[in-house]
């Protein structure tokens, strides 16, 4: 089984799918739900062309998925998509091969987009699979933020107390190239947790409690100098977070 270096959550069972993949137009969709007791789940499929199916469910952190894509067509592979992208997955099998097992990282939907490479959906090649999810794992508990101060007022029609732009950059960039919009929940003062979208539709969730900063399992290094946060993500996400941002003012 291999293992893929991002971290991704679920529970479920299949209901009634980059990397060369097909543009995500005219996808068919399928909802997936967690049969009671199993821990996986296994459906046959057949897609023709362009054709693209997701299959869509909700996990939460620290869970793991496995996913095995059994297919006898060469071109035929899936892609693994986080809560909230629309095409930039954390997986893909067409590099990394038709088994894969990860840990998740953040709640939300997730995507099992299964296709065929663009140059035998460009001759209308069909091809039949089977696709199989397992689940295992305790969802990871979240800590408790405490009660931020009345005072603290949210933005209107949003969960955050707060939102903005913050420095970010990936990799080798240059310090502070890129913005990166976030939304802020506040709780008791020093306490808090800041959502974070980067480019390409994937959202980091930092969460702060006092002079500590984590990210659900994901590898944190994290340095504060005067007022302002300099988080590290998986050596390579990088993102400044003003104190501002955690306690308001």
């Amino acid at each position: 089984m291999k293992r893929s270096v991002w971290v991704l959550a679920l529970g479920f069972a299949f209901v009634a799918a980059s990397h060369e993949a097909p543009a995500a137009s005219g996808i068919e969709t399928r909802q997936v739900r967690f049969a009671a007791g199993a821990t996986s789940a296994t459906t046959n499929g057949s897609i023709k062309g362009d054709q693209t199916i997701d299959y869509k469910l909700r996990a939460k952190a620290g869970q793991t998925i496995s996913d095995w894509l059994k297919t006898k067509h060469g071109a035929n592979y899936f892609n693994v998509l986080p809560p909230g992208s629309k095409d930039v997955a954390v997986y893909n099998s067409s590099s990394g091969g038709n088994e894969w097992s990860g840990t998740l990282e953040a709640d939300g939907e997730y995507t099992v987009r299964v296709y065929l490479m663009r140059s035998a959906a460009r001759r209308n090649e069909t091809a039949n699979y089977t696709l199989t999810v397992g689940v295992t794992g305790s969802p990871v508990a979240k800590p408790a933020l405490g009660a931020a101060p009345a005072s603290d007022a949210k933005v209107k029609g949003t969960p955050y107390h707060a939102t903005g732009p913050v420095p970010c950059w990936m990799g080798n960039a240059p310090v502070g190239s890129s913005q990166c919009e976030f939304g802020v929940i506040r709780g008791k003062p020093g306490n808090a947790e800041v959502h974070i979208k980067p480019a390409g539709g994937l959202e980091r969730v930092l969460t702060f409690i006092g002079d500590k900063v984590t990210s659900g399992n994901e590898k944190v290094k994290a340095s504060k100098a005067d007022d302002m946060w300099t988080i590290e993500v998986n050596d390579y996400e990088h993102y400044q977070i003003p104190q501002a941002v955690i306690s308001g003012g």
